[in-house]
C-alpha cells in the first residue's frame, strides 16, 4: 500500500498580519465624547454627519494629527526645533496608525508670486528644461525664474587662510524676475484724487484717507508742522518742490514741538500702511478705500509674463517659457510629448507625468501661470492631490476633506475613480464627505452626530452604505432626499445686463441675469462661472458678494466678535453698570492679567509640544474677577458668552431678561443659517468649514444691498442643512432681494427660478452660455451635461 500523505494544514497567521485595524479609544478632541471606533485598513472609509458633528475632530485633529506627530518625533531634536510642534490629541488609545498624508481644504497662499506652476514643481522642471535646451542659452534655471532677481556685485573680500590677503572679486547672478513689476506681472498705480481734495489745505482737512482726520497726530503734527509744506495753502497751489516733498520725500527726521518724528512722502506712507497688507485681512471700509484708490495694470515691460526679456527670448521649437506657462496644461502636455531629446529624457518623463496628472484629475484647463490665490477651494485641493497620484507609496493613510467640493456632478465620478485607485494600491483612504455620490463608493461608513456642536460628538452608525440607509440617523434619513422641480417659478422684476464679457476664458458672452428671483449659474468646473459673475457684475453698493475665501480669525476671535454682536452687548453691560464698555472685552481692559484674556496659559517646552492649561486665576473665563461682578439680566459677561445662539436669542428677545434689539437682530441671522447651537464665545479656530461658511453668510445678510451673489453656499453642508439653506434663499428673494448663486448642487439647481448653464467644457472648451431657462426646461431638453445630471437627480 502506498503511504498515506497528510493534508497540509494552513499555517497559523503571521503576527504581522494581525494589524488590520486603526483603533481609536476614548477620543475627546473638541466636541468628541469619548469616541471609540475601529477602522479597517486598506479600505475606503467615509465619515458623514451634519456640519459641526465632529468629523474633522476625529479624522484630522485625532487620527491624522497623531500620525504626523509620531513621524515628527523620529527626527533628531535639532530638526524638530524647526518644525511645528504638536501636542498629543486628547485620546486614550490610538493603535495601528500608518503614515498620514493630508489633502485638506485650506486655500493655497495668496502670495502674488505663487502660481499653479510653482505650487506643483512643474515650473521648476520647465526651468531646468529651458536652461538645457533653450536657444539662445541665457544661463542656469534661475535665469527663467520670476522669483529670482538679477544681481551684480563687486568689491574687496578678505580671505582668512594662512596670511590674510585681500582680493578683488565680482559676483553676478542672472535671474528671470522682471525688474519693473518685481515678478508680479502687474504694476499698481495710486489714484491721488482718492487720497486728498486738492482744493483744500492740510489744515482744512484735505485728506480723504480712512482714519486721517484733520486733527489727527500724523496729518496735522507731521505734514503741517514739518516745515516742508505750507499747511494753510490749498494742495492744488503747492509749488513743484512742495508737491515732490508732499508725495515722494524719503523718510526724514523732523523736530515738531520738541519731539523728533519721521516725515515721509504720502505715496510711500500709503504703500507701507495699506498696500503691504493682505487685502482679505483688511476691515471692510479699508478694503473699499484700497479698491477705490489703487488700480492694477499689466506690467508694460514684461506684458504680464513676470519674466525678463532674456528669459522670454530663449525658445524651444519657437515656444518660450512664458508661452509654455500661459498654455492650458492639456495643450502643454501635448507639446512636451512632442519633444524627443535623450539628454534630458528623465526630466521630460517626470514633467510629462505631472502634466498628465493635471489632465487626469480634471484640471487640464488651468495654466501654470494662474495665480494660486485665484483657485477655488475644490481646485486648490485637487492641485494638492497631483503629487500623490503617481506615488509608489503603499500602506499609507490618505486623508481627504470633502474632495468633491467645487465639482460638477459630471466630475465627481472622476474623483471617485481616483480615490478607489489610491485604495486599490493598498492604502487606507479616509474621506470626510457630504455628497451621496461620494458616500456611495465607501467600503465602510462612520456617521457622527446626532446633532452639531455640543449635541454631536458621538458615533451614531458604523457599517455599510446599505446599513446607513436603513438606520434611523439624520444622514440615513436624508441620504435619498431629492429636491423636486417647482410647479411655478417666480417672475423677474428686471435684468442685469452683461455684454461682451471676456474675462479669462469667456468668449464674448452676452447674457441677461434676471433680478428679483433665485438665479443659479452652473456648469462644469472651469467653464467660466466665477469669471462671469465676479468678473462681469460690477461690485457696487447694491451688490453683496459672499465668495469662498476663508474667514480670518485667531483663537481669540469668536462668533460674537466676528459678527459684531459683542459691540451692542458690551455697551448694554456698560450702560447697566455705569462703567466703560472696554471692560467687557477679553482683548482689552477687562482681560485677566495672568493669561492676557486667552483663558489658558501656554508653557513652551522647546522642541516638545507646548502645553496649555486653563488659567487658574480666571478659571478659563478670560476676564478679571472685578468684571464678573457686573451683571446684565442676572448674568455676567462670561455667562453670556457661554450661551448658545438659541439661548442668547431668548435672553435678548423682547420678552427675555435683557431685551436688546441690536443683538437680537444679529442672533436671528445666525439662527436663520442654522447655527443656533453655536456658543457665542467659541474660538473660530474650532469651527468646521461648513460652520465658517454659514457664519460668513449670516454676517453678510446684515449688509444693505439689493443683489446677493453667493459662491457655492452649500460648501461643507450636510444634506439636512441644504434644506434649511434653500429656505433661507427663498426668504431673501421674498423680502425683495435678487439672489445669484454659483452652484453645483442639484438640489439648489432644482429649486431655482432661472438657470444659466456655461460650457460645454472647461477652459477654452467652455466660456459660452449653453442654456438659459427654467430648471424644468433644462431637464426636458437634456441638451447639456448639467441637464442630464439634473434629470437623473429629479428622477425624470
Amino acid at each position: 500500500m502506498a503511504p498515506r500523505t497528510k493534508t497540509p494544514q494552513s499555517p497559523a497567521p503571521h503576527a504581522a498580519d494581525s494589524h488590520d485595524l486603526i483603533r481609536v479609544h476614548g477620543a475627546r478632541e473638541n466636541n468628541l465624547k469619548d469616541v471609540s471606533i475601529e477602522l479597517p485598513k486598506r479600505r475606503l472609509t467615509v465619515f458623514t454627519g451634519v456640519s459641526g458633528s465632529g468629523k474633522s475632530s476625529l479624522v484630522f485633529a485625532t487620527i491624522a494629527a497623531e500620525s504626523q506627530r509620531l513621524i515628527n518625533e523620529t527626527y533628531p531634536a535639532f530638526v524638530q526645533g524647526f518644525m511645528p510642534s504638536q501636542a498629543r490629541p486628547d485620546v486614550d488609545v490610538l493603535d495601528g496608525l500608518t503614515t498620514a498624508i493630508i489633502v485638506d481644504q485650506q486655500r493655497m497662499g495668496s502670495d502674488p508670486r505663487s502660481t499653479v506652476g510653482t505650487a506643483t514643481d512643474a515650473n521648476a522642471m520647465l526651468r531646468i528644461l529651458f536652461s538645457r535646451l533653450g536657444k539662445p542659452h541665457i544661463g542656469p534655471p534661475g535665469a527663467f525664474a520670476f522669483n529670482v532677481p538679477s544681481v551684480t556685485a563687486s568689491g574687496a573680500i578678505t580671505v582668512e587662510r594662512g596670511n590674510k590677503k585681500t582680493e578683488k572679486a565680482t559676483f553676478s547672478r542672472t535671474g528671470g524676475m522682471c525688474p519693473r513689476c518685481e515678478g508680479r506681472g502687474s504694476v499698481s498705480d495710486i489714484d491721488l484724487t482718492q487720497l486728498y481734495d486738492d482744493s483744500k489745505s492740510i489744515a482744512e482737512g484735505a485728506f480723504t484717507i480712512p482714519g486721517w482726520k484733520s486733527d489727527s497726530w500724523w496729518t496735522v503734527r507731521i505734514y503741517a508742522e514739518s516745515g516742508f509744506l505750507d499747511p494753510n495753502k490749498p494742495i492744488a497751489k503747492f509749488t513743484k518742490r512742495e508737491m515732490q516733498d508732499f508725495l515722494y520725500k524719503e523718510p526724514t527726521k523732523v523736530k515738531v514741538e520738541g519731539s523728533t518724528l519721521t516725515f515721509e512722502g504720502l505715496i510711500p506712507k500709503i504703500q507701507k500702511s495699506f498696500l503691504s497688507k493682505d487685502r482679505e485681512a483688511m476691515q471692510p471700509h479699508i478694503r473699499e478705500f484700497v479698491d477705490r484708490a489703487v488700480t492694477f495694470a499689466t506690467c508694460p515691460e514684461c506684458e504680464g509674463t513676470r519674466l525678463t526679456e532674456g528669459a522670454r527670448s530663449s525658445k524651444i521649437k519657437k515656444i518660450s517659457i512664458a508661452d509654455a506657462c500661459a498654455m492650458e496644461i492639456r495643450d502643454l502636455a501635448e507639446w512636451v510629448r512632442g519633444l524627443n531629446e535623450p539628454s534630458v529624457a528623465p526630466l521630460l518623463e517626470a514633467l510629462q507625468q505631472t502634466l498628465d496628472s493635471f489632465v487626469e484629475i480634471g484640471l487640464g484647463y488651468l495654466a501654470l501661470d494662474r495665480p494660486s490665490g485665484t483657485l477655488s477651494g475644490g481646485e486648490a485641493q485637487r492641485v494638492k492631490m497631483i503629487r500623490h497620484l503617481g506615488s509608489s507609496l503603499t500602506d499609507v493613510t490618505y486623508v481627504f476633506d470633502e474632495p468633491t467640493i467645487g465639482l460638477h456632478p459630471h466630475d465627481i465620478q472622476r474623483m471617485n475613480d481616483l480615490l478607489l485607485r489610491l485604495r486599490d494600491k493598498g492604502n487606507t483612504v479616509l474621506v470626510v464627505e457630504h455628497k451621496p455620490e461620494a458616500i456611495a463608493i465607501a467600503d465602510h461608513v462612520v456617521d457622527l452626530g446626532p446633532g452639531a456642536g455640543t449635541a454631536g460628538g458621538t458615533v451614531c452608525f458604523e457599517g455599510t452604505l446599505e446599513g446607513l440607509r436603513a438606520s434611523d440617523t439624520v444622514t440615513g434619513r436624508h441620504l435619498d432626499d431629492r429636491a423636486v422641480l417647482k410647479d411655478e417659478v417666480r417672475k423677474p422684476t428686471g435684468a442685469l445686463e452683461i455684454r461682451g464679457a471676456t474675462a479669462h476664458n469667456l468668449q464674448d458672452v452676452d447674457v441677461d441675469i434676471p433680478l428679483g428671483v433665485l438665479t443659479v449659474i452652473t456648469g462644469v468646473a472651469g467653464s467660466g462661472k466665477s469669471s462671469l459673475v465676479h468678473g462681469s457684475i460690477p461690485a457696487g453698493e447694491n451688490v453683496i458678494s459672499v465668495d469662498q475665501s476663508p474667514i480670518k480669525g485667531s483663537r481669540r476671535s469668536n462668533p460674537a466678535t466676528y459678527t459684531g454682536l459683542l459691540e451692542p452687548i458690551r455697551k448694554a453691560f456698560a450702560k447697566a453698570n455705569g462703567v466703560k464698555p472696554a471692560l467687557f472685552s477679553a482683548n482689552s481692559e477687562g482681560a485677566c492679567p495672568t493669561c492676557n484674556g486667552a483663558g489658558v496659559i501656554f508653557t513652551d517646552l522647546g522642541v516638545m509640544a507646548s502645553v496649555s492649561s486653563p488659567c487658574e486665576d480666571c478659571e478659563g473665563k478670560r476676564f478679571q474677577p472685578l468684571v464678573l461682578d457686573y451683571h446684565l439680566g442676572g448674568r455676567d459677561i462670561s455667562e453670556v458668552l457661554a450661551m448658545s445662539v438659541a439661548e442668547a436669542e431668548e435672553f435678548f428677545g423682547s420678552s427675555g431678561e435683557a431685551p436688546l434689539p441690536a443683538a437680537h437682530k444679529i442672533l436671528d441671522r445666525l439662527a436663520d443659517v442654522g447655527l443656533g447651537y453655536l456658543s457665542l464665545g467659541q474660538p473660530l479656530t474650532t469651527l468646521s468649514g461648513g460652520e465658517r461658511q454659514r457664519l460668513k453668510l449670516a454676517t453678510h445678510m446684515g449688509d444693505k444691498g439689493g443683489t446677493y451673489v453667493l459662491d457655492e453656499p452649500t460648501t461643507g453642508l450636510h444634506l439636512a442643512d441644504v434644506e434649511q439653506l434653500l429656505g433661507l434663499l427663498d426668504r431673501l428673494v421674498e423680502s425683495g432681494k435678487s439672489v445669484i448663486v454659483i452652484e453645483h448642487h442639484q438640489a439648489v439647481m432644482a429649486h431655482a427660478d432661472w438657470i444659466i448653464d456655461l460650457g460645454p467644457g472647461a477652459g477654452h472648451d467652455g466660456g459660452k452660455i449653453v442654456f438659459e431657462g427654467t430648471p424644468a426646461d433644462l431637464v426636458a431638453a437634456r441638451s447639456t451635461l448639467t441637464g442630464e445630471h439634473l434629470a437623473e437627480y429629479v428622477g425624470e
